[in-house]
């Protein structure tokens, strides 16, 4: 046995004697000293000495019987943890005689670390948590643009190209998620999304599937696309997770489909796609030759050991080529290669879809209000510490060294900060299950937010560094307290240091910043968010109701779905009680814009080359203008009777935001026809102009052309309109309304799943679900922030009164007055908050531009709104220091004059 762990192996018989064997120990060590000090004595003696000269010292040699005592306690194994126990118990005895201070102290402690580990289970699920793929950093994700700089899908010949020329990419999928997909169960009919691809699609991301197979090469050729793969929630929730599964045949959209694998838990692509069927492209012959007609997305996986700049040059020259040899439609269009894990976060190149400024600048909020908690219970340390200045000094008057007190009162904030973190989890589990709606909305990984031992392990860092840091400043200087100074100054002299002044001053002056920049933010998000919801939609949304509609390819391929379908479901649904007008389009307003492209008028000169001159498309039904609350405001409506496909041309409607563009100059859309109708066959003649409404709520109201469904092609119908939305105008209540739809739809056709059905109202209020989430979260963090800097105020202001009364009284014994003594607090409590409020606004204008990722603030225009926030924290202040300034005002002279 090496001498190495001979050692250990002492080392932990003596720790478990000290801790087994504590009574003979100190047994021991009395009698180690009695015997000495008897043999010093008896030299003493000997040498002549008295007996009480010689005992004396006998003592001064050994210098103090309890300080050898400490020092040999000291020297023992885990007498560190022996003394933290003790001084443990002690922490908890003095919370007991001052459960106050202990309860406000926690919940301090709570409100940070509960709001910090909340946003840290976002963060970690959307930025630090891995992809579940494989060799996540060769994943890329394509943003094609346009010639005009706009967002772009490829279409399907430019995929194909792209996929052949190609030399850095292993592989390039095309999919789309446009549409859903009807699995008939036993129960009924269900709707889910559908994630439609190309045969190499699950190769891009290298993940095995957990039962059977993905797609072979060639299984998206129509003929040999009845396959399908489940997600793992769809195989745990319509099929038991049965392991049968596999080479089972199921009728979706109609059709039998074999089912050939299952994916793992976690997977899904994209991952805002939960309970997904992967199954390959079936598109209609027109789409895949029109190399105009843009609707694909594509994702890649970079061949082994491949840079992003590589690959990017690779991509840059593909597109050129195909800018050449195809100028009239590729001819400027361009593609940028984003990292998935940045794409898939909304930290992409789409700017509506970021999600990297807002989740940092809650995380901005959150130091802030952990800062705010961290201030105050400084604060409240401080103020308890005057209280425990005269016990620190005895400590140090029989011996307690520096070292010794100041971990003893670190050792103290440990027990504020096991409560603290107790309490935080707690609050952070209920934030998070609050939350849970907006995440899953919101965030494409939003789910997957959840407690884990990362955000555990965070929020005991936390809990240990802000009980630390709030507790260091009063330790130091309690610890350094002189003892004879202490002892004859007494409680009236004890705090009153112009030093602890200024510290005290200085943490209330912090909160109130802090607070107040978060105040602002709250108050200009729900400014923003009542904005929009005001907006002016061009309808009722109160009283319209929207349901999507998805017809099963089986049943309806190859049938015209106007007669047999929509036509008598519209009148059916037109009979019910409580209906006013009812139509169909194929994309709903607010929530998906439509299928836009490039157009000329007739006659007019050549639009600039780089001009973006797009107009959004839509099918309608006859009763959907109606339906909508749409006026005309010249020409005349779509009528079937009149606007049935004809030879030459087919009639459309468009919105006052088209005429404004392209009819600037004044005249008369009505009439006019566009050179490239890509949607129907020859020219398209506009008949009339209907007033706007708005198909984003965060951009301006975009030019729109509306084609009469009844004027498509017989043959083209089911494709062009297999999913549409139901929309309904009404009175009266919308639940009932809801149920008596989802009745009518069943009658007319029991296999056609019926989706709840929603006001325009909820559309609204789905859009905007971070703005939401946002307001919500910064008006929680904004209210836990005012709290905790009024329990500052308080307290500072009631710990000034306390110090101060001996001194209150004799100016009061002197001739002052309640009034002015009343006066006196409440305006230095008014300077604190001035100076708050100065720091606030400054911290709050100068953060301008990291504030913009959740909110614009711009002091010309919101002033109003900052100014009345600023002010009412001045009056919350104020009111919260009433009570200790009239306790103040309320001191008798006699008996402030008789308090030590």
């Amino acid at each position: 046995m090496s001498i190495r762990s001979m050692s250990i192996k002492s080392r932990m018989k003596s720790l478990i004697r000290s801790f087994f064997r504590r009574p003979q120990l100190e047994w021991q060590l009395d009698e180690e000293l009695r015997s000495y000090v008897e043999m010093l004595i008896d030299e003493k003696l000997a040498a002549g000495a008295s007996y009480a000269k010689a005992r004396h010292e006998a003592l001064v040699e050994v210098g103090g019987v309890t300080q050898v005592k400490q020092a040999v306690r000291e020297g023992r194994p885990g007498m560190g943890l022996e003394t933290l126990m003790h001084d443990v118990r002690f922490a908890l005895r003095q919370l007991v005689k001052s459960p106050g201070h202990a309860v406000v102290v926690v919940l301090a402690l709570s409100m940070g670390i509960g709001a910090a580990s909340a946003i840290f289970s976002v963060i970690d699920a959307v930025l630090l948590r891995p992809l579940p793929f494989d060799h996540q950093e060769r994943l890329v994700f394509p943003y094609m643009k346009s010639r005009h700089g706009g967002s772009t899908p490829s279409s399907v010949p430019t995929y194909l190209e792209e996929r052949a020329q190609l030399k850095t990419f292993d592989a390039l999928a095309g999919y789309s998620t446009l549409d859903r997909i009807n699995l008939e169960a036993p129960e009924g009919a269900v709707s889910l999304p559908a994630v439609k691809t190309t045969d190499n699609f699950f190769n891009v991301f290298g993940v095995t599937p957990l039962l059977g197979r993905g797609f072979l090469p060639g299984e998206d050729i129509p003929g040999k696309d009845f396959v399908a793969v489940l997600s793992y929630e769809v195989w745990r929730a319509q099929f038991g997770g049965r392991k049968d599964v596999v080479g089972q045949s199921v009728r979706l959209d109609g059709n039998p489909y074999t089912i050939v694998g299952v994916m793992p838990v976690g997977f899904r692509y994209p991952l805002y796609r939960r309970d997904a069927i992967y199954t390959p492209l079936h598109t209609p012959a027109s789409w895949r030759t029109a190399r105009g007609f843009h609707w694909m997305r594509t994702v890649g996986r970079m061949k082994e050991g491949v840079t992003l700049a590589r690959a990017q040059a690779d991509i840059s020259q593909v597109m050129a080529n195909l800018g050449r040899a195809y100028p009239e439609q590729e001819e400027g269009h361009t593609a940028q290669l984003i990292p998935l894990a940045e794409e898939v976060n909304g930290f992409g190149a789409d700017q509506n879809k970021r999600m990297e400024g807002p989740i940092r600048t809650l995380a901005l909020a959150v130091m802030a209000l952990l800062g705010i908690a961290c201030v105050n219970v400084a604060g409240l340390l401080l103020a308890r510490g005057v209280k425990r200045e005269r016990e620190m000094a005895l400590r140090a008057a029989v011996g307690a060294n520096r070292r010794r007190l100041i971990g003893q009162l670190l050792n103290e904030s440990l027990v504020l900060a096991g409560a603290g973190l107790a309490g935080g989890l707690l609050l952070s589990w209920g934030l998070l299950k609050a939350m849970n709606v907006f995440l899953v909305e919101a965030m494409a990984r939003g789910a997957d937010v959840q407690l884990n031992w990362k955000v555990v392990a965070m929020a005991v860092g936390a809990a240990l560094l802000t009980s630390v840091a709030a507790s260091l400043a009063p330790a130091l200087r309690l610890s350094g307290t002189d003892p004879n100074g202490a002892l004859r100054a007494g409680a009236a002299g004890a705090g009153t240091g112009k030093g602890q002044h200024r510290l005290r001053s200085g943490f209330v002056v912090t909160q109130v910043a802090l607070s107040l920049v978060l105040l602002m933010v709250s108050g200009l998000l729900l400014k923003h968010l009542q904005g929009l919801l005001k907006t002016d939609l061009g309808f009722d949304a109160k009283h319209t109701m929207a349901t999507q509609i998805a017809l099963s390819r089986g049943r309806y391929e190859g049938r015209d779905p106007l007669p047999t379908f929509y036509q008598p479901l519209l009148e059916r649904v037109s009979r019910l009680a409580g209906v006013k007008a009812v139509g169909l389009i194929d994309m709903i307003p607010v929530a998906e814009w439509g299928s836009g492209y490039e157009i000329h008028i007739t006659g007019q000169a050549p639009y600039p080359k780089n001009a973006a001159m797009g107009a959004e498309t839509r099918l309608v039904s006859q009763g959907y203008f109606d339906a909508m609350g749409i006026r005309l405001d010249r020409g005349r409506l779509l009528t079937p009777s009149l606007d049935r496909p004809a030879n030459a041309s087919s009639k459309m409607v468009v919105n006052e935001a088209f005429r404004r563009k392209f009819f600037a100059d004044g005249g008369d859309p009505v009439g006019a026809h566009i050179d490239d109708a890509d949607k129907l066959e020859g020219k398209s003649e506009i008949v009339g102009v209907a007033t706007d409404i708005r198909q984003d709520l965060q951009s301006p109201t975009m030019p729109e052309m509306d084609w009469l469904i009844d004027a498509i092609q017989p043959k083209d119908r089911f494709d062009q309109l297999r999913n549409m939305f139901l929309i309904v105008r009404f009175d009266g209540d919308a639940r009932a309304l809801a149920a008596m739809l989802g009745e009518t739809i069943r009658g007319v056709d029991a296999s056609v799943p019926f989706r709840v059905a929603v006001t325009m109202d909820e559309v609204v209020s789905e859009q905007l679900t971070m703005e939401r989430m946002e307001g919500w979260l910064f008006g929680i963090f904004a209210g836990f922030a005012l709290l905790l800097a009024v329990i500052g105020l308080y307290g500072l202001v009631s710990h000034e009164v306390e110090l101060r009364t001996r001194e209150i009284g004799i100016r009061m014994a002197l001739g002052s007055t309640r009034g002015l003594v009343m006066r006196q607090v409440l305006r230095r409590v008014m300077v604190l908050l001035i100076g708050g409020t100065v720091v606030g606004w400054g911290l709050a204008l100068g953060m301008t531009k990291v504030l913009a990722s959740v909110v614009s603030m711009e002091a010309g225009r919101d002033f109003g709104l900052m100014a009345g926030l600023t002010a009412g924290m001045l009056v919350v202040g104020l009111l919260t220091s009433l009570g200790p300034a009239s306790g103040a005002a309320s001191i008798e002279p006699m008996r402030a004059l008789r308090t030590e």
